[in-house]
């Protein structure tokens, strides 16, 4: 079984979630059903109920919840972790079974799937996931977090959560290291010139049509969900062609897991029954030295 890492440790304990805290007693308890209820009434918007994101991937609303993990990607690792912390709900931000809506019905036969699903239902976890209404809240959940993990925050363009303005005109390589060091992330690839003067910096988009549009309003763009086949390649040509732009491209996990850590203290605003923290799924990637 997966060992809880010192931050693990740090995280659990200040939330009171490696004793059996008497504050959390057995006749306040509240079932999964429930908390998706009060999400809904507190998310400040219209509820979808036609989205097939936000809803149950595994066990059932029925479900009593012993306490609730935040993170960005409910992997192996993360129910091992939350078994190991006596949990057993968790609001993942993206998917449990490797595509976007979850569809197992093609993986029956599959090893992997039999493995991780029969975990769950041994150790009675709960995963629901969080994506739609999240980044539908106003402000953006995930930007909110994600902006104030990055510490740039106070950078911002009026109300819009992916523009930011330096203080001071810095290289590609001074962004670059800020954004390494305050995501602490080591898996960043970049295109463009390291001196590259950049004052101006813009959240990209996943898609190719996104990028072009944001790169015009910036002098680099941070990108953590873009196909290498397309806005890779079209920000190497455009760099290749003179043109004085940068990309910082980050994990996918680096560029939304802060907001599920911002998601934790949300939740603990009106879900007081049970613990609430946050864990991070960490970054997939490894650099050999």
């Amino acid at each position: 079984m997966k060992q809880l890492t010192r931050r693990d440790f740090a995280a659990l304990a200040g939330a009171g979630l490696l004793a059996q805290n008497a504050s959390f007693s057995r006749s306040r308890a509240i079932t999964a059903g429930q908390v998706v209820e009060r999400i809904q009434k507190n998310v400040g918007i219209p509820w979808n109920p036609t989205t097939y994101r936000d809803t149950f991937k595994i066990g059932t609303p029925e479900m009593e919840i012993s306490g609730i993990v935040s993170t960005f990607m409910s992997t192996y690792d993360i129910f091992q972790r939350v078994v190991k912390a006596g949990l057993n709900m968790i609001v993942t931000h993206e998917p449990t079974f490797w595509s976007d809506r979850d569809i197992t019905k093609d993986l029956g036969d599959d090893p992997l799937y039999r493995e991780k699903l029969g975990y769950a239902r041994k150790n009675k976890l709960v995963v629901w996931r969080f994506h739609d209404h999240i980044h539908a809240m106003k402000p953006d959940g995930i930007f909110v977090g994600w902006n104030r993990a990055l510490k740039w925050d106070k950078y911002q363009v009026g109300d819009d959560q992916r523009m930011f303005i330096m203080p001071k005109t810095m290289t590609l390589e001074e962004v670059t290291r800020e954004v390494k060091t305050n995501l602490q992330s080591d898996s960043i690839r970049v295109i463009g010139d390291p001196k590259l003067p950049v004052k101006k910096v813009v959240r990209g988009s996943h898609t190719l049509a996104g990028n072009m549009s944001a790169v015009l309003e910036a002098d680099a763009l941070i990108v953590s969900e873009a196909r290498e086949f397309d806005s890779i390649e079209w920000m190497r040509d455009t760099v290749l062609s003179g043109q004085k732009k940068g990309m910082i491209l980050i994990a996918h996990e680096r560029g939304e897991q802060a907001g599920m850590n911002y998601c934790a203290e949300w939740l603990r605003t009106f879900i007081t029954e049970v613990p609430i923290t946050f864990l991070s799924s960490n970054e997939p990637f490894w650099r050999p030295a």
